[in-house]
């Protein structure tokens, strides 16, 4: 009987072997694999290289306690500058900085909105060349704070707009500009702007911000080229997590002090998380589209979902946080505070947690969870901020496909993938007048300037903006 308990498990054992290896040596590259991004060098390049260095080399950094808005004007009148039919044509308005323009369709269907901010971060540390320089290298890259986030994208949408204009084109429709200069500090623009689309009435049909971009190997160990477009954005929170105690002299502490307290806390939470993973629709489709160009070990896995889920869940935070934090909500703890003095025991002391909030475990139940988690320590928490997550774009319908079919006009064979933003945009104050916020910059970008979005030496190649203003112009036009 042993035997053949024994016997009947290694059949089971080889046959879930060989269905694995099945599925996964079924799955055959697809054109994204070999497909390559052929950067332009021509006059078109050089010329719209020249004038987003304009736009680049005006300092508009962003920050929530400075609220002297003349430097956005000045970047106002340097967009006046390069897009004069664009100013001419378009209705105008202003709210405390950040820009609105409405250019009027032929027809009365639902408006389209494509946006992207023109505040930026700061720009610290040492850099090859100077952040607020517009400097054009040898190699046709172009080198300045907000190059990549997202000043390039505003300039394609407005130049595609400009041309449209000269070539004497109406669209069919409404077609709106938006643009805040509060977006890195999540500020009033967005929301006085939607405020006012609100008051007007309008729905629109589609919205393109800032998100996902074109790059090799998205995902480490996916072998191509992908466009990766949002479809999904987190809700966002900070929270505040509080110890009291009774003070005293640090020469003789008792146990349990607020900063012992906080520290266990936090240490926990590392260790177990509380919140639930989970493989939501979203990053399904993701994986199901790129897993064809995937390394064999990983396409094994991936491939094989039914059986490696249960696995994954645990082992996603040490293969890729980035991976990680598209399944569940995440935390992390970002200030802290304990006494004023080096020999005082604080009477209290707090962190801050930062959260960034999952559909399927969303803000209220999130916040619960690591409350109930902080009492264990006797812990108060302060909900300092929250929001929600926002409405999930469906990858099958109309306007994903639009947006999908744009890519592949433009960009030749590369992969498209739906993805989880695990960062925040303007788009998510919209929700309430637009069912489709898509969050996707059709721009061509690699590695290294993918990691110099708020980091060091931010650059971008001028030979990647016509295509960029290439999507616009086809979006409008087929819209």
């Amino acid at each position: 009987m042993t035997g053949n308990i024994i016997l009947a498990i290694v059949i089971l054992i080889l046959l879930l072997a060989a269905a694995v290896i099945v599925r996964t040596c079924m799955l055959q590259p697809t054109s994204a694999m070999t497909a390559k991004v052929e950067l332009q060098e021509n006059e078109r390049a050089r010329e719209y290289g020249e004038a987003l260095a304009k736009m680049i080399r005006k300092e508009t950094v962003s920050s929530r306690f400075d609220t002297d808005k003349t430097k956005f004007y000045e970047f106002h009148e340097i967009l006046e500058e390069l897009f004069p039919l664009v100013h001419k044509t378009c209705e105008k308005h202003e709210f405390n900085g950040s820009l609105l323009f409405k250019w009027s369709g032929k027809g009365k269907a639902e408006p389209i909105l494509l946006m992207s901010h023109h505040d930026v971060v700061e720009a610290n540390g040492k850099w090859d060349h100077e952040p607020f320089s517009g400097d054009i290298d040898g190699h046709g890259n172009l080198w300045g704070r907000g190059t990549v986030d997202t000043k390039s994208s505003l300039f394609c949408i407005f130049t595609a707009v400009e041309e449209l204009i000269k070539e004497g084109h109406q669209p069919e429709r409404d077609v709106y500009i938006a643009s805040s200069c509060t977006e890195e500090f999540s500020g009033e623009g967005a929301p006085s702007t939607v405020a006012y689309l609100k008051e007007q009435g309008v729905k629109l049909a589609l919205l393109i911000d800032e998100g996902g971009m074109i790059m090799e190997e998205p995902i480490g160990g996916v072998k191509g080229t992908y466009a990766m477009v949002g479809v999904l954005e987190k809700g966002y929170g900070d929270l505040k997590f509080i110890a009291r105690g009774k003070g005293g002299h640090a020469s003789a502490p008792g146990k349990n002090t607020p900063l012992v307290r906080l520290s266990k806390f936090m240490a926990d939470v590392e260790k177990h998380d509380p919140f639930t993973s989970e493989f939501n629709p979203t990053v399904l489709e993701m994986i199901r589209r790129v897993t064809p160009n995937m390394n064999f070990g990983m396409k094994m896995v991936f491939a094989n979902l039914w059986l490696f889920k249960p696995l994954l869940k645990k082992l996603m935070p040490s293969i890729s946080p980035a991976g990680a934090a598209m399944l569940h909500t995440t935390i992390a703890f970002t200030m802290a505070k304990g006494a004023d003095g080096l020999n005082v025991l604080p009477q209290e002391a707090y962190v801050t947690g930062n959260l960034r909030f999952i559909p399927h475990q969303p803000t209220d139940e999130s916040i619960e969870l690591i409350s109930e988690k902080a009492k264990q320590y006797d812990l108060e928490t302060e909900v300092i901020y929250k929001d929600y997550p926002c409405p999930v774009v469906n990858y099958a319908e109309d306007a994903f496909r639009k947006v999908e079919e744009t890519i592949h006009e433009i960009y030749p064979g590369i992969g498209v993938s739906p993805y989880v933003m695990t960062g925040g945009t303007d788009a998510k104050y919209y929700k309430d007048i637009c069912d489709n916020c898509i969050r996707f910059a059709p721009l061509y970008i690699n590695k290294q300037q993918y990691e110099s979005i708020h980091g060091l030496n931010e650059n971008i190649s001028i030979g990647a903006l016509p295509m960029g203003v290439d999507f616009y112009k086809k979006i409008i036009k087929e819209s």
